[in-house]
């Protein structure tokens, strides 16, 4: 009987000091996220309404305002800090946040570029810096972060072309660059996201034909080019896609006749074809 006990005493042991490994990793871990943050607040230089007071190396990450901690790694998962009238730049050091999810900086008054260091953040589904004033050219290494469902610029100062590599992200469901200054092609390969529901490209500087591949955008429900100078005709099929609801394409060079594919559409609630040089017309109901 005491032969039999020596080895659960010792797998007792073993449990424990793999226990307080963990532990002990875990706090490691938690600190570098931590000190990620730390970071940010540091590069933030206006902060009008105190958000980020609690925000302090004596008190745990996961009370922060912002931050939300997932409970089984103790990580930080979500940060959000939309619409507080933050001032500032983005770090590096947000690379750092390895298990992060959720990063929104929406709408306060951050400026600068979009640093390099946000491609280790390969857990990232949703990514909204919209109503900043970001600037530089849009960052083709964003393309790597392949867990991406949810991008969003909408309205800063971004510049550049649309990088080959954004469409390596297959879960991606929303993609909003509007308002900002990009230019060149939309590419061929657009068609390759599959799981693309919004498209909001409006108001930049896109030139060239809008590609027959944007019919293979299968889930598409909004579908958003107006305000640039996009020339050639609209793809014939485009009123093929059965969840399309709405379509923008007005203020561009278009030319040649409305597709007649848009006349049997019944799921389309909204169009926006105007100032261009088409030809044709649509019923009363669908345009806005």
């Amino acid at each position: 009987m005491l032969l039999m006990g020596k080895p659960s005493f010792f797998l007792l042991l073993l449990l424990l000091h793999c226990f307080m490994v963990s532990l002990v990793w875990s706090d490691t871990n938690i600190n570098t996220d931590k000190y990620a943050l730390l970071a940010l607040k540091s590069f933030i230089t206006s902060d009008p309404y105190d958000i980020l007071a609690n925000w302090s190396i004596s008190s745990p990450p996961c009370n922060w305002i912002g931050v939300t901690c997932n409970p089984r790694h103790r990580r930080i998962h979500s940060l959000n800090l939309g619409s507080m009238d933050l001032k500032g730049t983005m770090c590096p050091q947000l690379g750092n946040l390895s298990f992060l999810v959720e990063l929104d900086l929406s709408d306060n008054n951050f400026y600068g570029q979009i640093p390099e260091e946000l491609v280790r953040l390969h857990r990232l589904k949703l990514f909204n810096l919209s109503y900043n004033n970001f600037d530089g050219q849009v960052p083709a290494w964003i393309g790597y972060l392949t867990s991406l469902q949810k991008l969003n610029l909408y309205n800063n100062n971004l510049n550049g072309v649309i990088p080959p590599s954004l469409f390596n992200l297959s879960m991606l469901e929303i993609l909003d660059w509007g308002a900002n200054f990009i230019e060149g092609v939309i590419p061929l390969v657009v068609g390759r996201l599959q799981q693309l529901k919004i498209l909001r490209l409006v108001g930049n500087n896109l030139s060239g034909f809008i590609p027959q591949a944007i019919c293979n955008l299968t889930s598409i429900e909004l579908l958003s080019l107006s305000y640039n100078s996009l020339s050639g005709g609209i793809p014939n099929k485009i009123g093929d896609l059965s969840q399309l609801k709405i379509l923008s394409l007005g203020a561009n060079q278009l030319t040649s006749s409305i597709p007649s594919s848009l006349f049997n559409n019944s799921v389309l609630q909204e169009i926006f074809l105007g100032e261009n040089q088409l030809s044709g017309s649509l019923p009363n109901s669908l345009l806005a």
